[in-house]
């Protein structure tokens, strides 16, 4: 069983607490059906949204770095995140990523924004019948993201989902990136994953989440 990073000082906040929350870390990290590094940006992830700077992201980084995640890909996370869960909170991420230690960045711009394609490209078009120059300011902050090096299509995808169950956002949004995650490999057993490791970030909205993504019942592991 994976030894969760951080436990000795949750012990030492409140012992009953900290027996909830090991248990509830041990759901996520025992999952079989996402990666280690899906995992880690998962957890990542729910810091930003809620948004957890403190204790939570200095555990989460311990353990994405334990399971060697390289430090770029953690930056590469908040990158991608930054349109999603807010340009303010990711950089004050970013200024804890500092304080942690985290090692710097490297220089490493994509040659250039990719074109978009498939839903992203869909979602670009339906905005510009609703606001011309919301359709622009998205197109540009999707291209710069997506084609980028360090994450996969799979693991931003899921990143996103993560955003759109903890934001809530559970109509258009949460369906695109269930079929760019789809399109990347991901199987309706991975999305079930992904609800039930986000589940300790807070049971009713994945139960919504749930809910609105509609799959079919599966497994428990």
């Amino acid at each position: 069983m994976t030894r969760l990073a951080g436990a000795d000082a949750l012990a030492d906040l409140d012992p009953v607490f900290a027996r909830f929350a090991v248990s509830g870390g041990h759901n996520l990290w025992n999952l079989s059906h996402l990666t280690v590094r899906e995992k880690a940006f998962l957890c990542l992830t729910a810091d930003l949204c809620h948004p957890h700077l403190g204790l939570p992201l200095a555990m989460h980084v311990q353990m994405a770095r334990a399971n060697d995640v390289d430090p770029e890909s953690i930056r590469e996370l908040l990158r991608h995140l930054a349109p999603y869960a807010g340009y303010p909170i990711v950089a004050s991420a970013f200024q804890r990523l500092t304080e942690l230690g985290l090692p710097g960045a490297r220089d490493t711009e994509a040659a250039g924004p990719a074109g978009l394609r498939g839903g992203l490209a869909r979602t670009v078009q339906d905005l510009r019948e609703v606001d011309p120059g919301l359709a622009a300011f998205t197109e540009d902050q999707l291209a710069q993201r997506w084609a980028r090096p360090h994450l996969s299509v799979r693991e931003r995808a899921l990143a996103c989902l993560a955003v759109d169950v903890l934001h809530q956002t559970l109509g258009e949004s949460l369906h695109l990136h269930a079929d760019l995650a789809r399109s990347a490999g991901a199987t309706d057993d991975t999305l079930r994953n992904l609800l039930r490791g986000m589940a300790e970030f807070g049971l009713p909205r994945v139960w919504a989440a749930a809910r609105a993504l509609g799959l079919p019942p599966g497994s428990a592991g």
